[in-house]
């Protein structure tokens, strides 16, 4: 390999980030070089730069998110000179796929096997919090939120009484906060967001009613 890709440059993180900061630094370099936030009117170039880089970004939390297998990068990592290190996404490619048939399997079930290279789009696993609360606009005060945690109440405790109260509260709360965060209603920034990223908050949400009625 003439080129060593560098995780640690790549999630922006120091080289002693623990677990919780490797998760929040994966997130927010996730979100921030998804393709769908690209403008519409982006190249064809610029759109697989970005797609490259994207993946990069979660073959790097494969790697440093488990302990056994940031063991063994951080043992190529400390013999490969500093000259060859990249945050490169280009050097991921053909590292990840050697690295995995030798280590792939971590420490625990199915260690010694080759994983298939993360999908890069299963970062967008919470239909709120990752996907639309992302902050654009200087918040002042939550007005929205509160409003939203009112009306959201009051709707839950007609249908379900105290226990719908309280998941109406929340519920409402989240989506006020949603107007609080970004000056537009839910409504404008769902329909802003990718194919991609619309599939998976519907998704999460199916889970969450689906598994809140059993």
């Amino acid at each position: 390999m003439s080129s060593f890709p560098d995780y640690y440059q790549l999630l922006n993180i120091p080289k002693t980030a623990n677990q919780d900061e490797i998760r929040q630094a994966y997130k927010k370099e996730s979100l921030r070089t998804h393709p769908d936030r690209l403008p519409a009117n982006a190249s064809t170039a610029e759109k697989q730069t970005s797609t490259e880089r994207f993946q990069a970004i979660a073959d790097a939390y494969y790697v440093l998110f488990d302990p056994q297998r940031r063991k063994e990068y951080d043992s190529i990592y400390a013999s490969r000179p500093s000259s060859s290190r990249t945050n490169d996404p280009d050097s991921s490619t053909n590292f990840f796929s050697q690295f995995t048939r030798r280590f792939g399997g971590g420490g625990g079930a199915g260690a010694g096997t080759t994983p298939e290279r993360p999908d890069a789009e299963g970062v967008f696993a919470d239909a709120f919090e990752e996907q639309l609360l992302r902050p654009e606009v200087e918040r002042h005060a939550p007005w929205w939120s509160y409003l939203g945690a009112v009306c959201g109440g009051g709707i839950g405790f007609i249908v379900a009484n105290i226990p719908g109260l309280m998941v109406g509260a929340y519920a409402g709360n989240r989506l006020g906060a949603v107007r609080d965060a970004k000056g537009k209603s839910v409504a404008s920034v769902f329909n802003e967001l990718g194919g991609s990223q619309k599939a998976e908050i519907l998704r999460a949400l199916a889970l969450k009613v689906l598994g809140s009625a059993l």
